[in-house]
């Protein structure tokens, strides 16, 4: 009994034995590495400069949030649609030089990877400039109180984005958990073997395992999705059409890297490049800015609402407000963003799979994300650690991420329970049917980018439903403190009469 206490879960400000620390940040960066390779394979930014991005975008929002915020800062697909309608439009298609120029015809025919350095560097500049957005949120916030925060973001726009964010990646989660490697030609059935053991396997291991390995489902269920694709490997005689491994060459990884040891095979730093000024990025890609607000905020309900509850699981008397550090949290998340934009990394925000992950384990300690933070680093100097991460099957990150996305949305229920949210309120019901419609709608009617005049690439789904749902919150709360004083009033009245 005493030693599972002290296990059940490490708070912000504590500390596990090195050995564990070790563990618990491997199953974070592995949380974290699918999304964030993902963004950097489909903007055509380099792999190795965004992993090392979000690694240092990490150790730097938690510095100066005074080691008290457990979040993972990783790239954002809102910026997806912005990134690339930016880097193939005319304007900046002109600018390129005739070998960058030829680079990014090449990248836009899929014949290579990555986008040229010199319209990386034009996206840079926008990402910059977008952190600016989330710092005035802060400081606006910080200076409104947390009243202000209540009075724009309640629990009913907070919990239903929240819910979308998840919802909306639930088509990503089962592609990923049915696709094969490049070279697999093998029977397609196998492949829902490899996702489904990871994923039930993962579930088990969260329900059933106690101690240090129930805080390693993850970690662990990631490892039964790789064994049994070796077992597919090795029955299948060992060749490649029956390899469910991915594959990353050397040449791809390292080709645009400043410096590396021979031909980069064992070592290269990533491909660091400043950003060059840009009119059109900062029109383009600033104002998606505005939809990681509300996410972020989501996010931080969500960390509030666990640690506290792992504070009175583990008899501990002190109050974890983190809520009320949510200005710290976004002056944070706009540094990350201009610091992973000033080296060449794609724009970003705090990470649900990690939250999902803590939440799943209850190990909210800052030490484990900056000891994650220093792993991606590391990872991404060495091309061998970078290619054993990319080779994790794509079909075992897909099983992990049915069950990470899925607790992404029953984190948004948890905040308007927790909340005590009143569902009999016209007002709370339009918010949220407004956000979830329009957020879910937005994702498989249009493919997460909504037609709307005035904007040529559309509106990202979750940044539409957020900012209307803020919106039409605000609208509908005209009235409302006057109605609730007149109520008072009657109730006062009422008394009076009684005691007379």
């Amino acid at each position: 009994m005493t030693k599972e206490k002290k296990i059940y879960g490490y708070l912000p400000d504590e500390r596990p034995p090195l050995w564990r620390l070790v563990l618990y940040a491997i199953q974070q960066v592995i949380v974290m590495f699918p999304a964030t390779v993902t963004v950097a394979l489909i903007t055509g930014f380099q792999v190795s400069t965004t992993i090392f991005a979000s690694g240092l975008a990490t150790i730097c929002f938690i510095l100066i949030t005074g080691r008290k915020i457990p979040l993972y800062y990783g790239s954002s697909f809102a910026y997806l649609t912005a990134i690339s309608g930016l880097v193939t439009s005319d304007a900046i298609m002109s600018r390129l030089s005739p070998e960058a120029y030829q680079q990014m015809q090449l990248w836009k025919d899929g014949a290579i990877a990555t986008l040229p350095t010199e319209a990386i560097q034009y996206a840079q500049f926008g990402i910059v400039m977008s952190g600016f957005v989330s710092i005035a949120a802060g400081l606006l916030i910080k200076l409104g109180g947390p009243k202000a925060v209540e009075k724009i973001l309640p629990a009913t726009i907070t919990g239903p984005v929240a819910m979308i964010i998840g919802l909306t990646l639930a088509g990503n989660a089962l592609t990923d958990a049915y696709t094969p490697s490049a070279t697999f030609t093998g029977n397609m059935g196998l492949v829902w073997v490899v996702s489904l053991s990871t994923l039930v396997s993962t579930i088990l291991f969260s329900r059933y395992l106690k101690g240090i390995l129930g805080q390693l489902p993850l970690l662990l269920g990631a490892v039964v999705g790789c064994i049994v694709t070796a077992i597919i490997y090795f029955a299948g005689g060992g060749t490649d059409n029956m390899n469910l491994f991915d594959q990353m060459t050397v040449e791809s990884l390292v080709s645009a890297s400043v410096w590396k040891a021979g031909d980069g095979s064992i070592f290269a730093l990533p491909a660091f490049s400043l950003p060059k000024a840009s009119l059109e990025a900062v029109v383009a890609i600033m104002p998606i800015a505005i939809a990681t607000i509300p996410e972020s905020t989501a996010h931080m309900y969500q960390l509030d609402i666990y640690v506290n509850d792992v504070a009175r699981h583990k008899g501990v008397n002190k109050k974890y407000d983190l809520i009320g550090k949510l200005d710290r949290n976004l002056i944070g998340d706009g540094i990350g963003d201009m610091i992973t934009g000033l080296i060449g990394g794609p724009a970003g925000t705090n990470y649900g799979e990690n939250i999902s992950t803590m939440a799943i384990t209850k190990v909210f300690s800052v030490p484990v994300l900056i000891a994650a933070a220093i792993i991606a680093m590391i990872i991404s100097c060495f091309t061998p650690l970078i290619q054993g991460i990319y080779a994790i099957p794509t079909a075992v990150i897909g099983g992990l991420e049915i069950y990470l996305f899925g607790a992404i949305a029953a984190q948004g229920v948890a905040i308007m329970i927790d909340k005590k949210c009143d569902m009999f309120s016209s007002k709370n019901i339009a918010v949220i049917a407004f956000i979830m419609i329009v957020g879910l709608g937005g994702q498989y009617a249009f493919g997460g980018n909504i037609p709307f005049p005035g904007f040529d690439s559309g509106i990202p789904c979750v940044a539409g439903a957020a900012v209307g749902g803020i919106i039409l919150n605000l609208l509908l709360s005209f009235g409302e403190k006057k109605k609730n004083q007149g109520a008072s009033n009657d109730t006062k009245e009422e008394t009076a009469n009684e005691q007379a």
